[in-house]
């Protein structure tokens, strides 16, 4: 039988309000997964060790949802209303868990407790949504279509969410502003779906009053963002900030007190004014001085120009190919004043060409004829695995092959001292790569006991000369830097490929100590 156009109509009305609870569904599950990922990346930045805590906030993450969704069962009446306050608890406790994390660290005492328990807590409820949702729709569709288009529904929100939160959530708006931004979705579902389940929903009035004060909450969080990460990250610093930035990469910070600035990326010192030319000597120099040639010079890293300064002093420089994954950093070097003046605007220099790709890709695409004769390796700490597999055979192979005859490069090894292990590794790993490598060390107050490796693809001795008028390195000085005490002595390490990355897990187990 036709249905009539008052019928049609009321058809077309339920289909409309169906489709706009898939919507509801898209929106709340990317929510959810954001709110997992800043966890996750939030506990990789204060706590080190990115692979440990991914997986730990990922597996308390999931587990919470299976939680939440075995107490779902015990929601009997009510649904549509229960519905709406899940999304306004979800957007409260979802949308300021990052702030709030955020303030916790450098302020408690055990954040590692706090930070697992609000984990646990937004997965709990997160993984209520889904389950509720299937209820309520349980009378409009049949329950094969329900169920397979809901979970696909959810499904393509975690695809979103993991496209959205590095390439655009994080670049544009941090982890605190995504946070809180996720917030304000989840109340403005809370609010939108009073209209969708008006049917349901006894009180209207009173339940938009409430979606209204979550989403001004999450509105007015939004708004004192940039306060609470500077409360925030004050915490981290012993100076005041004065400049923050969140690029695509990493957090980058600068602090200044007692007559000098600081530079940190995701919370780790990369260098002091005060003394970053001992670092930069020690780094540079020596190279230049083992190095048959000077003509064309690579940098890998060293976004902040220091390095490049270094290697502007040599005349017979003809070019330098600065690569840096990070257009942010070589932008700070070229546009802050203090940075700038620091570097003696050495990325401005007509002989200087910048790349912002990722380093290892870069010399895997390297035409076989590109060779250099001084490259330089100032990449900060390996830290994590990003950071780790510009440490590995794989890495310093390829950066063997394009080293021209009677070229030399330099690493920055980190601490020989604080984390010898790590220290020796970075230099059996080379060796592994057919790099003959003479170790070096300098002491940098902000930093400690400092070490380098100096290879060749052939065998060489330790250079003799540097240029004058350096103000920590000489002549007299340089052979010293190669000698080391018992205590910086080699000890055994293994070899740090791509497949095991044991170059990261010696360095957090030897950082760890000095929390």
């Amino acid at each position: 039988m036709a249905r009539g156009p008052r019928e049609a109509a009321g058809a077309r009305a339920a289909t409309a309000r169906t489709t706009a609870l898939f919507v509801a569904v898209l929106l709340v599950s990317t929510c959810g997964l954001v709110y997992e990922l800043g966890a996750g990346a939030l506990a990789s930045y204060v706590l080190g060790d990115s692979v440990t805590q991914f997986s730990l906030v990922i597996g308390i993450y999931l587990s919470a949802m299976g939680l939440g969704a075995h107490f779902s069962r015990y929601l009997e009446r009510g649904l549509a209303r229960r519905f709406v306050d899940l999304e306004l608890a979800v957007a409260l406790v979802g949308g300021f868990s990052v702030p709030v994390l955020f303030l916790c660290f450098g302020r408690v005492a055990h954040f590692r407790p706090i930070l697992y328990a609000v984990v646990a807590l937004v997965g709990t409820l997160v993984g209520v949504e889904i389950p509720l949702f299937l209820r309520i729709l349980r009378r409009r569709l049949d329950f094969k279509d329900l169920v397979a288009n809901v979970l696909s529904v959810d499904y393509l929100g975690a695809l979103l969410a993991s496209l959205l939160f590095p390439l655009l959530l994080v670049p544009r708006l941090g982890l605190v502003r995504t946070s809180l931004a996720m917030g304000l979705v989840n109340g403005l579902v809370g609010l939108w779906s009073t209209w969708l389940l008006a049917e349901e929903l006894p009180a209207l009035g009173w339940l938009r009053v409430r979606c209204a004060g979550v989403i001004l909450a999450c509105a007015a969080g939004l708004a004192g963002a940039n306060w609470m990460t500077s409360l925030a990250e004050e915490a981290l610093f012993s100076d005041p900030i004065i400049y923050s930035r969140q690029s695509a990469y990493q957090r980058i910070v600068i602090t200044a007190g007692r007559g000098s600035f600081q530079l940190f990326l995701d919370g780790n010192l990369q260098f002091s004014s005060v003394d970053e030319y001992r670092y930069h000597e020690g780094l540079v120099h020596p190279a230049f001085a083992a190095a048959a040639r000077h003509e064309n010079v690579l940098v890998l890293g060293g976004g902040d120009g220091l390095a490049v300064r270094e290697i502007l002093r040599y005349p017979d420089v003809h070019r330098v190919t600065l690569v840096d994954i990070d257009p942010a950093m070589t932008a700070l070097a070229v546009d802050l004043p203090m940075v700038r003046e620091l570097n003696r605007s050495s990325l401005l220099d007509r002989r200087v060409r910048l790349v912002h790709e990722d380093a290892l890709a870069w010399l895997a695409d390297l035409p076989p004829e590109a060779r250099f004769d001084v490259a330089i390796v100032d990449f900060p700490d390996p830290n994590n695995f990003s950071l780790g597999k510009l440490y590995t055979t794989r890495f310093y192979r390829l950066l063997r092959a394009h080293l021209a005859p009677g070229g030399a490069t330099a690493v920055q090894s980190t601490s020989p001292l604080l984390a010898r292990t790590s220290f020796w590794c970075i230099a059996t790993t080379m060796e592994a790569a057919g790099l003959f490598v003479r170790p070096l060390h300098v002491a940098v107050p902000s930093f400690g006991e400092w070490g380098f490796a100096l290879a060749e693809a052939q065998p060489f001795e330790i250079p003799g000369h540097v240029p004058p008028g350096l103000r920590f390195l000489s002549d007299a000085l340089l052979p010293g830097l190669f000698v080391f005490g018992p205590d910086l002595a080699r000890v055994p390490a293994e070899v740090n490929r791509l497949d095991n990355q044991i170059l990261v897990q010696y360095y957090e187990a030897e950082w760890r100590r000095f929390e």
